[in-house]
C-alpha cells in the first residue's frame, strides 16, 4: 500500500468545497480596524485574537518598520548562531520586567515555544501531566518527550490528585495546564492546581497565550488575576494574540531559562523571530502598560456579547473572558450557522472535533477592545437572525 494512499482517500474537503461549505484557509484581502475583507466583500472580525485591538495602531506600525529599516526582514540565522539581535536581548530583558520573572526566552513560534520547553524539561523517568483540554502543541511536545505522559478529566483537580498521588514521590513532575482554554474560554483553577503541585513536590508551567494582556489587574494573565504568579514556576505566553506578532516566550527561574536556552531544539535549529514582530512586541508592552482601559473596554465587550448570546437563547458554554463561544452540538449545523453568517458579513470560526470532543461543535467568537458599539450591535442581530434560520432559536 502506497504511504499516499490516506491522501488519495480523505474527500472532506474537497466535498466541502464543492457545497461551499468549507470555512479554513478563506483568504482575507484586506484589514482594517475590525473589519476585513474577504472576496470582494466587507466583514466584521468576530475570530480574531487581536484582543486589544493593536495589530494595526499607528504606534505599532511605526515600530515595526523601523526595525525592517535597521535590521532587514529577517535574521537569516538561529539564535544560536548569527540570528541574536541586540533587540531579541532586550525583548527578554522586557518580557521578564513586565512578568515579574527572573528571566525570559522568546522562541520563533508559541507552538515551537511549548514544543522546545516541555520537551525539554521532562527526560526518562520524570512526568509531564497535562489536562485533557490543553492545547495540540502541549500534546504534541509530550510526544516528542522522553517522559511518562499522564492525562487528567478537564480541570478536574480529584483527578489531578488521583494522578499525582499514583507516581512515585521521588520522580521528578512537571504539571502543564493552559490558563485560559482557547476554545471554550474557561480558565484554569490555579489556585487549587497550586496546592497540589506544592503538596505533590512538581513544577507548574501555565500556558497562557490567549491570557497574557487580557487577564489580571496589569495584563499579566491568569496566574495574576488568581493572585499565583509566584507559585506559576513557569509561564509561557505567544505574541499572535494581545501582542499583535508572531513568536512565543518563556519566563521562569533564570536557571531553568538557562537550561532550555541551550538544550531546546526548537530553539536552537529555528531562525529567530524577525526584527519587525520583535519592536512590534516591544510597543505593544509600552501600550498595554499605558493604556489599561484598553482591557476595561475588552470586559465591557465581553460582558456585552455574553449576556446578548444568552438573552437571545444560545448556550455561551463555560467561558470566562472574550472568547465566547456558542454551542452548537452538531457539526453540519454549526457549519450552517457559520455559513449564513458570512452571508451577513460577519467573520466567525466553526469549530469540530479534534479541536472540541465529538458531538460539541461550536462557533468560536472572540472580541476586541476597539470593536465600535455599532460593529457589536450587527453581528448581535446576525446571531439572532441566522439562529433562527437555522432552528437552534426560538
Amino acid at each position: 500500500m502506497s504511504i499516499y494512499e490516506k491522501c488519495y482517500s480523505f474527500k472532506r474537503a474537497e466535498e466541502a468545497i464543492k457545497m461551499d461549505m468549507y470555512p479554513y484557509f478563506t483568504p482575507i484581502q484586506e484589514v482594517y480596524g475590525n473589519k476585513v475583507k474577504v472576496n470582494g466583500k466587507e466583514m466584521i472580525m468576530v475570530g480574531s485574537n487581536n484582543y486589544l485591538g493593536l495589530l494595526d495602531h499607528p504606534e505599532v506600525m511605526k515600530a515595526a518598520q523601523a526595525a525592517v529599516d535597521k535590521y532587514g526582514v529577517a535574521t537569516c540565522g538561529s539564535r544560536f548562531l548569527n540570528g541574536t539581535l541586540d533587540i531579541h536581548v532586550k525583548l527578554e530583558e522586557r518580557l521578564s520586567g513586565f512578568m515579574k520573572k527572573e528571566a525570559a526566552l522568546t522562541f520563533s513560534t508559541g507552538f515551537q515555544t511549548n514544543q522546545g520547553v516541555i520537551s525539554t524539561l521532562v527526560g526518562k523517568g520524570e512526568s509531564v501531566i497535562t489536562d485533557k483540554m490543553d492545547h495540540a502543541s502541549i500534546i504534541d511536545a509530550c510526544r516528542l518527550s522522553y517522559g511518562d505522559v499522564y492525562k487528567f478529566a478537564h480541570n478536574d483537580l480529584n483527578d489531578l490528585e488521583r494522578v499525582l498521588s499514583s507516581l512515585e514521590k521521588e520522580t521528578g513532575k512537571l504539571i502543564v495546564v493552559d490558563g485560559v482554554f482557547s476554545m471554550e474560554g474557561d480558565l484554569a483553577n490555579l489556585p487549587g492546581i497550586v496546592e497540589l503541585k506544592k503538596k505533590y513536590d512538581c513544577v507548574l508551567m501555565v500556558d497562557d497565550a490567549h491570557g497574557i494582556g487580557v487577564m489580571g489587574d496589569h495584563g499579566r494573565g491568569t496566574a495574576e488575576h488568581f493572585g499565583v504568579e509566584n507559585e506559576s514556576d513557569l509561564i509561557m505566553g505567544t505574541f499572535s494574540k494581545s501582542l499583535a506578532a508572531l513568536g512565543g516566550f518563556i519566563v521562569g527561574e533564570k536557571k531553568a531559562i538557562s537550561y532550555i536556552k541551550h538544550h531546546a531544539r526548537s530553539l536552537i535549529f529555528s531562525a529567530s523571530i524577525t526584527p519587525a514582530s520583535v519592536a512590534t512586541v516591544l510597543a505593544t508592552l509600552d501600550i498595554i502598560e499605558r493604556e489599561p482601559e484598553r482591557r476595561e473596554n475588552l470586559w465591557k465587550i465581553t460582558q456585552k456579547m455574553k449576556s446578548g448570546f444568552q438573552n437571545m437563547g444560545y448556550d455561551t458554554g463555560p467561558t470566562e473572558t472574550p472568547i465566547i463561544p456558542v454551542m452548537i452540538g452538531d457539526d453540519m449545523k454549526a457549519f450552517m450557522l457559520w455559513r449564513f453568517l458570512r452571508d451577513e458579513g460577519i467573520f466567525t470560526n466553526p469549530v469540530i472535533y479534534p479541536a472540541v470532543p465529538h458531538g460539541q461543535a461550536l462557533i468560536r467568537t472572540s472580541y476586541s477592545a476597539t470593536h465600535s458599539e455599532e460593529e457589536l450591535d450587527i453581528v448581535l442581530k446576525g446571531f439572532e437572525k441566522c439562529g433562527k434560520m437555522l432552528g437552534v432559536l426560538k
